[in-house]
């Protein structure tokens, strides 16, 4: 049976202050928790008897079965699943050396967690192993970010980070890459296939200060050119219509 208190501790980590006193995170739901378990240790695991049942090599610290109302009264969902999850948030090591050998991304205040959660994912599907986040981005052990996640999570390291420290250790030759409305046209700009691709903030784009530390400035063409259109993209839209670029023409160029 789950307790009254058991309750109360699941839905006090919706808040960031106790999810960051805590350490952990909540994840609901098969896929995700499915995903996620044997990435990082799990502390409480609550599932009905059906999933238990399906997934009877699951491991935790404590689990309960519980009744699909009682997964109700604890859930942070609208409409939960047959499990509910909390997570240790793990720890990583901070090497800015991986932009010299690979591609990744920096994030300048992305604020909306469904965004910082959907670009979490296009990291993972384009091969984006880390992700530098301003300490105004999101908080990626947001319910909705670690939903948005869809298991990404897992496989994408996400620091926080003055990103202008970050940005200053790169030297002249490694290359930073931000987007801009008076960038140099995508595709006709060489592409690196190592680096940091900056993202701005929802509104405000990036940051005065960021951009003067960014490199080399991109703009994604509208189409036609002269045709009147939206101001800006999405973010995550904006994101994954660059990391594809970016794929794009490495794949090219390992070919040749």
């Amino acid at each position: 049976m789950l307790s009254k208190n058991k309750i109360k501790y699941i839905r006090s980590l919706e808040l960031k202050k106790k999810r960051k006193e805590e350490q952990v995170f909540v994840a609901e739901g098969h896929k995700l928790v499915g995903d996620l378990l044997g990435h990082f240790p799990c502390k409480l695991l609550i599932a009905t008897s059906n999933w238990l049942k399906m997934n009877h090599s699951a491991t935790a610290n404590e689990i309960i079965e519980v009744t699909q109302e009682e997964l109700s009264r604890a859930s942070l969902q609208k409409t939960p699943q047959e499990v509910l999850a909390v997570f240790v948030q793990p720890s990583y090591d901070l090497n800015p050396e991986v932009i010299k050998s690979s591609l990744c991304l920096a994030l300048d205040d992305v604020q909306d967690p469904g965004n910082l959660g959907t670009i979490i994912r296009l990291a993972d599907w384009f091969g984006i192993e880390h992700i530098f986040c301003s300490t105004g981005t999101a908080d990626v052990y947001n319910p909705k970010t670690v939903q948005a996640t869809m298991g990404a999570m897992a496989r994408v390291c996400v620091h926080y980070l003055l990103l202008t420290d970050l940005l200053r250790t790169a030297n002249a030759d490694i290359p930073v890459y931000g987007t801009f409305l008076d960038g140099n046209d995508m595709y006709g700009t060489e592409l690196s296939p190592n680096g940091l691709i900056v993202m701005g903030n929802e509104g405000k784009g990036i940051s005065r200060e960021i951009a003067s530390l960014i490199n080399r400035k991109l703009y994604i063409p509208n189409y036609p050119p002269e045709r009147n259109t939206s101001e800006s993209l999405n973010v995550a839209v904006a994101t994954a219509i660059v990391c594809a670029e970016f794929r794009r023409r490495d794949t090219i160029g390992r070919q040749e």
